[in-house]
């Protein structure tokens, strides 16, 4: 019990009770007043502060039902005991569905005191409780409001330095002439661009964990396309997905697979004055896997052809596939080149 008095409303109309209990409960640090009756009491309370207000039932004219349903549209009520002159257990759980915070039955002696003792110090706990919970609840969400706008500037920041750092890769690629060295720089920047989808999607949905691939994968073809087509020479790039979502670390990894396999697609499929679609099929298998199909309608696979290119973008999809413990299957289409890659989600 704090060192600080209790404030205390009595409301009772038995004089000899009110005399009672303010005796036994002043040395207690209780600072009591008293209410004759109902209206008596809901007037003290609506001009007075109390910590607890203890409602007798039986009292002429306002009873102690309807006296407790009018004090508890004041606001900020008190816990209010209700007090019950028999052990009626319907009666008191009329006052506790009411609004009531215990109930006291009246005995002889001293147990009276005690129980009401009791009752007000477990109610003042309640609410002692209640507050801390609130105040607590009320600390968590703005800890979380803060966290999450601090994410937001964080995703928004990573977003903006990788979008300029496409843009620095792009002019340098620009004043190259066609070639590996412009190619090797594109495909740079489509891999940044993988990440930079990612990263867009959490801005965007504030999900950290999970990137939905459907629109994930139509984002990422529309700007590979933009990426590998010229007047010359059309690319297009289209995605067909399930709409199902994958960890955002695998979903960075397969993004930068479909970038290492669309560019190839572009730059080797077909010739350097032809048009050509590359497609992106992502979704299920029948056992639940995940299954990624790259393919194109181009030369297809030619094994006694010389490699073309550095061979780094096979050794990544290789490696990436190793990551997401992905078997690896290279098939010639007729025409063109179908590369499927499937793994398990855990």
């Amino acid at each position: 019990m704090s060192e600080e008095q209790i404030r205390l409303l009595y409301v009772d109309d038995d004089a000899g009770l009110r005399r009672l209990v303010q005796r036994r409960l002043h040395n207690d640090g209780f600072a009591i007043t008293l209410a004759s009756d109902g209206n008596e009491g809901l007037s003290m309370a609506s001009d007075n502060t109390f910590d607890v207000i203890a409602v007798d039932h039986h009292m002429p004219g306002m009873d102690g039902m309807e006296t407790l349903e009018r004090l508890l549209t004041l606001p900020d009520c008190p816990p209010i005991v209700y007090v019950t002159g028999a052990d009626d257990g319907r009666l008191a759980a009329a006052a506790l569905r009411a609004g009531a915070d215990d109930y006291v039955v009246k005995t002889v002696g001293e147990d009276f005191i005690d129980l009401l003792r009791s009752a007000f110090t477990q109610s003042l706990e309640r609410v002692r409780l209640r507050r801390a919970k609130e105040q607590a609840e009320r600390e968590l969400l703005a800890s979380n409001e803060r966290l999450a706008a601090l994410l937001r500037e964080v995703n928004h920041r990573v977003a903006n330095n990788l979008q300029m750092t496409m843009s620095f890769i792009n002019m340098q690629a620009s004043v190259l002439p066609e070639g590996e060295a412009r190619n090797a720089l594109l495909a740079s920047q489509q891999r940044i661009g993988a990440i930079a989808h990612v990263n867009r999607h959490l801005y965007a949905t504030g999900n950290v964990e999970h990137v939905a691939m459907d629109e994930y994968l139509e984002n990422l073809a529309r700007d590979l396309a933009e990426t590998w087509t010229s007047p010359h020479a059309p690319r297009r790039v289209t995605a067909t997905s399930e709409a199902v979502e994958l960890p955002t670390d695998k979903a960075v990894t397969l993004g930068i697979v479909i970038c290492e396999l669309v560019a190839n697609a572009c730059k080797y499929a077909y010739g350097s004055d032809c048009e050509g679609d590359v497609r992106i099929i992502f979704g299920t298998n029948g056992d639940g896997r995940m299954r990624l199909t790259v393919e194109d309608e181009g030369l297809g696979l030619d094994e006694s052809a010389q490699p073309k290119g550095t061979g780094l973008g096979q050794r990544l999809v290789k490696a990436m596939a190793r990551g997401l413990g992905a078997t690896l299957d290279t098939q010639s289409a007729a025409p063109g080149l179908r590369i499927t890659l499937e793994f398990a989600v855990d």
